[in-house]
């Protein structure tokens, strides 16, 4: 079976050998994988833990579900190719077994011809399992930091045994003047997109460019985001950034 490709910017494939998901901060408020979910199984379930709780549109239906019968499916992709590992739901969340996160890890070690690229926004549950899961190089572990309200997620991370470790600070919804970059080995940053999308501004881009610049640390500038994030695109002061770790 050939690999489901990709749009999103900084990666070539997609495997989702998890599905569904449960809101945990502002960064899921319009969650773009919550969307094309309710497309398949109705409008879902309202979620309570967020401050604000008044937006139309489709909710998760709370089902959180390994796919058994897709673990093995990297196996059968020959041809090296970068994977964003659950595009579509989070491996770290509280209803996955960590029998099942193992069998994931397994499988992306026994792969060592492609690069996996995990992302998260359960840092307390990934560095509670970091010690029983294979860190192969070619498994690339993020966290996902929308503002300052969750850069702890940063300190989780860096305290983890994986050996590539990056950030995806979108959607970006407030400036972060202070990141700790130490340990850090790439940096994305998006606006977000989609019905509801919220502002991204430019000064907070910025900044994050020149600390990445000063830490020396790949940075990758992913899309202004907006309604339509065809039109606003993804160029920063006239020029596109798709540093990568090395």
């Amino acid at each position: 079976m050939a690999a489901q490709s990709s749009k999103i910017e900084w990666t070539e494939s997609t495997w989702n050998p998890v599905r569904g998901c449960t809101r945990v901060s502002e960064g899921c408020r319009f969650c773009y994988a919550e969307r094309i979910a309710a497309r398949f199984s109705g409008k879902g379930m309202a979620y309570e833990g967020l401050a604000e709780n008044t937006e139309a549109g489709p909710r998760w239906t709370k089902e959180v579900r390994p796919v058994p019968k897709l673990l093995n499916e990297p196996l059968k992709w020959k041809t090296p190719r970068r994977i964003f590992v659950n595009s579509m739901s989070d491996l770290f969340h509280e209803k996955i077994e960590l029998s099942y996160i193992q069998k994931v890890f397994s499988v992306m070690e026994k792969a060592h011809w492609h690069q996996f690229q995990v992302l998260t926004k359960r840092s307390e549950r990934l560095l509670e399992f970091s010690p029983k899961l294979p860190w192969p190089s070619n498994v690339w572990m993020g966290v996902s930091v929308e503002d300052n309200r969750v850069t702890h997620r940063i300190d989780a991370l860096r305290q983890t045994s994986a050996q590539i470790k990056f950030l995806s600070l979108e959607p970006l919804l407030g400036a972060l003047p202070n990141l700790t970059l130490e340990g850090i080995d790439w940096v994305i940053v998006g606006g977000e997109s989609g019905p509801g999308a919220r502002d991204m501004q430019k000064k907070w881009v910025i900044d994050i460019r020149d600390q990445c610049a000063d830490a020396q640390v790949p940075f990758f500038f992913k899309q202004w985001g907006g309604k339509r994030k065809s039109k606003t695109g993804r160029e920063l002061d006239k020029r596109t950034y798709d540093e990568m770790p090395v």
